[in-house]
């Protein structure tokens, strides 16, 4: 019996290990007033009638704080990219010289730094959620085993460690928020 609550613990942190990693990935495509090209990650450009990833046809790399670079492979492929960035709606400007495109990543105002940390919240309460899911259905099965012949005793111990790895995850939420937060109100 102790494999089965043991195989219980290991999913419900795995799954609260992905969504921490959900959460940093969610992290890194808003702009913090600093060029990062990890803003770019969404967009996906229309190559050869597939559609790719920017990063897998051109070099993605910033030069300065306030500049994205973006070197295309073919420059058959520079107009394309930057219709699919203006498309994007990141409030980026791309320039086209002929040879690649720069992007100047505006300094933010107060009102969207404040808009932007709001943002931030909503998505470590999102991960805060689906971390307590994560809680919920492992105790679930927990009680089901119990139901099986798992002894009281060793429930109670497995529900507590799967609260303290529910703690521990929420804490490294709050902090993985709070660093973020700080990043975007720094001006």
């Amino acid at each position: 019996m102790n494999e089965e609550v043991q195989m219980y613990l290991e999913d419900a942190e795995e799954s609260m290990t992905k969504t921490i990693n959900h959460l940093k990935s969610e992290l890194s495509k808003l702009r913090a007033g600093k060029a990062n090209p990890h803003m770019l990650n969404s967009i996906y450009v229309d190559y050869y009638g597939n559609k790719t990833p920017l990063n897998q046809v051109a070099n993605v790399g910033t030069p300065d704080a306030r500049t994205i670079m973006i070197q295309p492979w073919e420059k058959s492929m520079i107009s394309v990219i930057e219709k699919e960035i203006m498309k994007a709606n990141l409030g980026l400007n791309p320039e086209n010289n002929g040879e690649l495109i720069r992007i100047k990543v505006p300094v933010l105002t107060e009102e969207r730094r404040l808009k932007l940390v709001k943002q931030v919240k909503t998505e470590g309460e999102n991960a805060k959620v689906v971390i307590r899911k994560s809680r919920r259905e492992t105790i679930e099965g927990l009680k089901d085993l119990k139901k099986d012949g798992l002894s009281e005793d060793l429930e109670k111990k497995a529900e507590d460690d799967v609260q303290k790895l529910t703690n521990n995850f929420t804490n490294k939420v709050n902090t993985i928020i709070e660093s973020k937060e700080n990043d975007i109100m720094t001006i």
